[in-house]
């Protein structure tokens, strides 16, 4: 089955902060699904470019809740929106308002069905999420029921105002806790007024031997951690969130017990009404994971010691540039530092990760003043970022980042005329199914007859193949319309940019 990312890559054409926000909503929207013990749906508007057709709404993702049987046995994604089926969706898109059926009533407890909402993103909408419970799964009206569906509700509304999920949700911890290992409901003023089975069961194991309803969480954790800087830290944690300020979910410890706990501001239309916490005894899974940790150390000193073979090399090279009187020779083994400077950067970050992803602003910033050090030009040139990468995979950063700076060295050395000042600019721009990068520069143009495909530059021959093989993409070299040169880069994402 195909990812999200290949869908929104394959039908739309959003912009590239737009999918990270609907990445964050379906990384999320577990919690979701188990609150309103109902499969959650998003649907997206098709592009032109969609082989479905432009202006139809289809499924791109599914969720299943685990609290209750699920409405749909089959997949629904890649469905679309009819006149029989799922019409509430293209309705809630289209009037950028929630809507719910006829007989629905406001937190009355009673599953959802046949809802939808939008989902925004910076005050437009991008999509929506429809709600659908399995009407022959009934279930009693419980106060478990109640503070589950009435979180629920809270949640909903804050995904159509746009001010949920956070934009730093992608820093959680992996193994955030569900609705079902343990939820607690709090009031504005920070106390407890729904714990279920699971959460109390918890806090009994951290030691608390009374009941939770009607007391302050804050407080009652802070007494039940035994580390003075943790129990402050958890205790701030709870009410920071109670603000309105974001926070990271945390790992408690507590007379030999292991809790994470995770606690999220609800405030439907822009008021604080309370919070939901949930919360997920680990005390067992701890001692799993240490082993696993242990294998994430291992990778990432594999990392670390190939960065500093590798920058051994690029010294050794260096040296050997020194050492020569041929200035042909000097020119290739510094260019040589370069391409293997660059690759180290990419070990480098990765040693410092927790997993095989690489945030390319982050590189592309540490590597533009490396490039206009070792520069052979007599006069300064500013290099400057316009736009956002975002992050890559290890296997796609190392030829990308080869590729930058291949480009922008070029500019730096070939664009202007000995002893003048200039700027090079990366522009970038990315969409749910491309990066495009346009390297520009503000220099004395092309020479005549110059052509990409017949340069003999071994730098713009590494390129090309870095480009077409590794990448899958295209690169284009041309006169600017504002004077200068643009080196056009275009990457596919997504399902187009995955290796056959």
């Amino acid at each position: 089955m195909s990812t999200l990312s290949d869908l929104l890559a394959e039908h739309t054409d959003l912009p590239g902060e737009a999918v990270d926000h609907l990445q964050r909503v379906v990384g999320e929207w577990q919690l979701l699904a188990d609150l309103s013990f109902a499969d959650v749906l998003l649907w997206v508007r098709t592009s032109s470019d969609s082989p479905n057709g432009a202006g139809r709404m289809m499924c791109v993702a599914q969720c299943r809740p685990t609290t209750a049987s699920t409405a749909f046995q089959q997949d629904i994604v890649g469905a679309e929106v009819t006149r029989t089926r799922h019409p509430q969706v293209r309705e809630a898109f289209e009037r950028e308002a929630v809507v719910r059926p006829p007989e629905y009533v406001a937190h009355a407890g009673l599953p959802p069905r046949g809802e939808a909402f939008p989902v925004r993103w910076r005050g437009k909408v991008i999509a929506a999420l429809s709600r659908d419970t399995n009407l022959a799964y009934q279930r009693t009206q419980s106060p478990l029921e109640i503070a589950y569906l009435d979180s629920a509700e809270d949640l909903c509304q804050m995904v159509s105002d746009g001010t949920f999920p956070i934009r730093d949700s992608r820093s959680h911890l992996t193994s955030s806790p569900r609705a079902g290992d343990g939820f607690i409901r709090l009031d504005p003023s920070g106390r407890v007024v729904y714990a279920s089975p699971n959460a109390l069961s918890a806090y009994h194991r951290m030691g608390l031997s009374t009941d939770l309803v009607g007391q302050d969480l804050a407080a009652v954790t802070r007494l039940l951690v035994t580390d003075p800087f943790e129990s402050r830290d958890v205790a701030s944690y709870i009410r920071d969130t109670l603000a309105d300020k974001t926070g990271r979910p945390m790992e408690i410890e507590a007379r030999g017990a292991t809790v994470l706990l995770r606690a999220l501001v609800l405030k439907p239309g822009g008021t604080i009404v309370g919070a939901a916490v949930v919360v997920r005894d680990v005390t067992e899974v701890k001692r799993r994971d240490r082993a696993l940790l242990s294998k994430d150390a291992t990778i990432r000193e594999i990392h670390h010691r190939v960065k500093n073979n590798l920058q051994t090399v690029a010294a050794l090279l260096r040296l050997q540039a020194r050492r020569t009187d041929n200035d042909e020779a000097r020119q290739a083994l510094s260019e040589s530092v370069r391409r293997v400077t660059s690759i180290a950067l990419v070990h480098d970050t990765l040693s410092m990760s927790v997993d095989e992803e690489v945030d390319m602003d982050e590189l592309v910033d540490r590597l533009v003043p490396m490039m206009s050090d070792v520069a052979t030009v007599e006069a300064p040139v500013t290099v400057e970022r316009d736009g956002s990468f975002g992050v890559f995979s290890a296997e796609r950063a190392t030829p990308l980042v080869m590729v930058l700076t291949e480009l922008v060295q070029n500019a730096i050395e070939h664009a202007f005329e000995p002893g003048t000042t200039g700027t090079v600019t990366l522009g970038v721009s990315r969409s749910a199914g491309w990066l495009d990068v346009v390297i520009h520069d503000d220099g004395r143009g092309l020479p005549d007859g110059f052509s990409l495909e017949r340069s003999d530059r071994l730098g713009l021959q590494i390129v090309r193949t870095l480009v077409v093989a590794e990448l899958g993409g295209s690169l284009g070299l041309h006169a600017s319309p504002d004077g200068g040169t643009d080196a056009v880069l275009r990457v596919p994402l997504g399902r187009r940019g995955a290796r056959l």
